[in-house]
């Protein structure tokens, strides 16, 4: 598409900071009782929006970026239940669009800097990671999804191998085996780079950050940056040692909220604050390794009021803060309580350039635009949003109702699946209203709310997508959709 300098000129820069494993209850704009006082994310709340109700699409982190990148829930990818690793293949579908190949058609330059966790395509003679060949190119990662530039490493902190890589290259092939034996400081023993220091990735991510904004000149740039920070291993650098008063977690974020406050230093530096979106969240909720009982002594709640935390069905697996700072549109200290989904981003950024998605793209995205720039609505901006737990349990939320498939966390807290209490329901259905703790199961004595919840969910997976369009088809197909748990328990 032809476009004139002018135009491109005028249109806003993203900057997409995605926290991980930061909870709810974490940055003190969200949590008037959190010992974690977070200035820079204060400031943006003050300078932009707040949403009270934003939902990553599963409550761990490979599934969740693959949402926000695509537009689409995470559960209709190959995908079912858990996470990735450092050598696992690529989850997103070769043509599919994603939010950067959107904003690259339109004359963007694309970045994605730090933790990627979508898998890549390692060279390797018998396919197995102890036979990487680390001189050779990475194939269909990041720069083959619509990325122009990438500069991170392949998956989480605590997952080898630990090794930078730039585009589609490893800056240093691994020279040494290294492992965290701390429990707060703790990785996998692997493969780790000449030029690899767990402790400088944080630091040396942001950097590159700073160094493209400078490097951007007059062109819109979409700068998509997964932090690999607050999740394990957890390393505060000097500066933040015992600053936050709680524990070496605490430091930790709030490391991290320097890290917004030094890319929007930069932006005013550069003169482009004002032309720039920049978007704040988290992956999904905190983890137990920020260990809660010695949090819990000093009065600092991750999760805040919600009930779980990383892996679950329940809210504080899910519920993430999203700030949203774009000082020529959005009206400083807005706060929004509507419910929003991470994977909104791809049909908010379509509405954003005037563009429509094609009907294989943005299945579950509805575009937070008009929330943004503070419009009426004529009614809820999405009719539900649906949740998935690291075992792969459904939730589905529309209104007040929220509706779980599994008969306790899904997840990490109690009851684990296969420890739920003998005779406990199959399903959980909560009125967050009057029970935002999740304690209280109605699903007995409402029991057409829960018809009516499975009924939509059930259209949702059949149908491809949750947004009006063409059927759409999930990996694994009737088969797939035919063998849930859940549409067991319907059938049955």
């Amino acid at each position: 598409m032809n476009q004139t300098k002018a135009d491109l000129k005028s249109r806003p820069n993203i900057i997409y900071i995605l926290a991980d494993d930061m909870g709810y209850g974490d940055v003190s704009c969200f949590n008037a009782q959190s010992r974690i006082r977070t200035p820079h994310l204060d400031k943006m709340a003050e300078r932009g929006m707040m949403c009270t109700d934003a939902h990553s699409s599963s409550a761990v982190c490979t599934p969740s970026r693959y949402s926000i990148l695509t537009g689409r829930y995470n559960w209709r990818s190959s995908l079912k239940k858990g996470v990735f690793n450092g050598y696992s293949r690529p989850l997103i579908e070769q043509g599919r669009m994603t939010v950067a190949s959107l904003l690259k058609d339109a004359g963007y330059r694309t970045a994605c800097i730090g933790k990627w966790h979508l898998g890549l395509d390692w060279h390797s003679n018998e396919g197995a990671a102890g036979d990487v060949d680390y001189t050779q190119p990475i194939k269909n990662g990041p720069t083959a999804t619509g990325f122009d530039y990438f500069y991170g490493i392949s998956a989480s902190l605590d997952m080898p191998p630990y090794v930078y890589i730039e585009n589609e290259r490893v800056t240093a092939p691994p020279d040494r085996i290294t492992r965290g034996d701390d429990e707060m400081a703790w990785w996998r023993e692997g493969p780790t780079g000449a030029d690899f220091r767990h402790e400088e990735v944080l630091p040396r991510c942001t950097r590159k950050v700073l160094e493209t904004i400078e490097a951007a000149g007059d062109s819109p740039f979409f700068i998509y940056y997964p932090l690999p920070a607050p999740h394990t291993p957890i390393l505060p650098s000097a500066e933040f040692e015992g600053k936050s008063g709680t524990n070496r977690y605490g430091d930790f974020v709030l490391m991290c909220d320097d890290v917004v406050g030094q890319i929007i230093g930069k932006l005013e530096q550069c003169g482009r604050s004002d032309q720039t979106i920049v978007i704040f969240t988290s992956d999904n909720g905190c983890s137990p390794k920020a260990n809660f009982p010695e949090l819990a002594e000093i009065g600092h709640h991750p999760s805040y009021h919600f009930r779980g935390h990383k892996a679950d069905i329940y809210e504080g697996g899910h519920r993430v803060p999203l700030l949203i700072q774009w000082p020529e549109r959005i009206k400083a200290g807005s706060v929004s309580h509507e419910a929003v989904c991470l994977s909104d981003l791809m049909a908010t950024v379509a509405e954003l350039l005037g563009r429509r998605l094609p009907e294989d793209a943005g299945e579950d995205s509805v575009s937070s635009l008009p929330v943004w720039l503070g419009h009426p609505l004529s009614g809820p901006l999405r009719e539900a949003v649906v949740h998935h737990s690291i075992n792969g349990s459904f939730s589905i939320r529309k209104g007040r109702w929220k509706l779980e498939l599994c008969p306790g966390s899904g997840g990490w807290s109690d009851p684990r699946p296969g420890q739920e209490p003998e005779g406990a329901p199959p399903i959980q259905l909560y009125d967050l209203e009057s029970d935002i703790g999740e304690r209280s199961n109605m699903q007995e004595s409402c029991p057409e709310v829960v018809e009516e919840l499975l009924a939509l969910l059930i259209a949702y997976v059949r149908n491809g997508r949750s947004t009006p369009g063409e059927r759409q088809t999930n990996a694994g197909g009737t088969e797939w959709e035919q063998g849930l748990e859940w549409m067991r328990h319907i059938n049955g």
